[in-house]
């Protein structure tokens, strides 16, 4: 009597990549947890369904100071993801993974095949961090207008808005941003450096940033609004001037 054999499936694992904002406490933590509550009660709701990864690597922690650290994020309502720069003699399985940086990440199917396994098959799959088309390495073009709720991520170079950005929008970019619209939501400019600029023919924003200095729509002089404007980074401080 011959057995049918069943056929395996293959147990896939799937390497994505995201992109994620860290945050990287300095001492004394409590003074840096003071501006962080500054920070969330200017831009309440900034954090929410954002991933975020800590970078504890300047600090040193014992277990339970980082289960302590954790419970502050956690109090405060943001969701830590991963750790870096963690030690793993201090980390248990209820704390967040520790990420050893950002890579790209393969497709590998494990019980796969004899034949794709004896020809060492692995298919690389490289995935974007968000669901717009990218038009080069360099800039992101957007030809519409950018609603409320949504956030347009962009960590390879400028980003051109050829409509307006509302308020409740975000923009991330690793160079410039350039609109041609108003910009009533967020603008966050020089992920890659402090030489970006932001562009705006209307100037109405609720938040600025370039390279992690930020500008909140309260501090914003009354005579810019409605103006056209740029922005760029001086020093430790954001400057704003009126385009002719």
């Amino acid at each position: 009597m011959t057995a049918a054999v069943r056929s395996r499936p293959s147990l896939r694992f799937r390497g994505r990549s995201f992109h994620a904002m860290v945050l990287a406490p300095e001492v004394p933590v409590a003074a840096w947890f003071t501006d962080l509550d500054e920070w969330i009660q200017r831009s309440p709701g900034f954090f929410q369904g954002r991933p975020v990864v800590l970078d504890v690597s300047n600090l040193s922690l014992s277990r339970s100071a980082l289960a302590d650290l954790l419970q502050e994020f956690s109090a405060r309502g943001i969701r830590i993801m991963g750790l870096e720069g963690a030690d793993l003699s201090g980390h248990d399985l209820q704390m967040p993974p520790v990420l050893r940086g950002g890579r790209r990440e393969n497709v590998i199917d494990l019980f796969a095949g004899e034949e794709a396994q004896a020809s060492g098959k692995i298919n690389s799959q490289i995935q974007e961090g968000d669901a717009h088309d990218v038009e080069s390495a360099g800039a992101l073009l957007i030809e519409t207008p950018v609603r409320s709720g949504q956030s347009i991520m962009h960590l390879e170079g400028d980003v051109i808005v050829v409509g307006s950005v509302a308020s409740g929008a975000e923009i991330i970019a690793g160079g410039s941003i350039h609109i041609y619209g108003a910009l009533r939501g967020r603008a966050i400019a020089g992920a890659q450096g402090r030489k970006a600029r932001i562009f705006c023919r209307k100037f109405e924003a609720e938040l600025l940033s370039i390279d992690g200095y930020y500008m909140t729509a309260d501090t914003v002089e009354p005579h810019l609004l409605g103006r056209p404007v740029q922005v760029w980074l001086e020093g430790d401080r954001l400057m704003v001037s009126i385009q002719d």
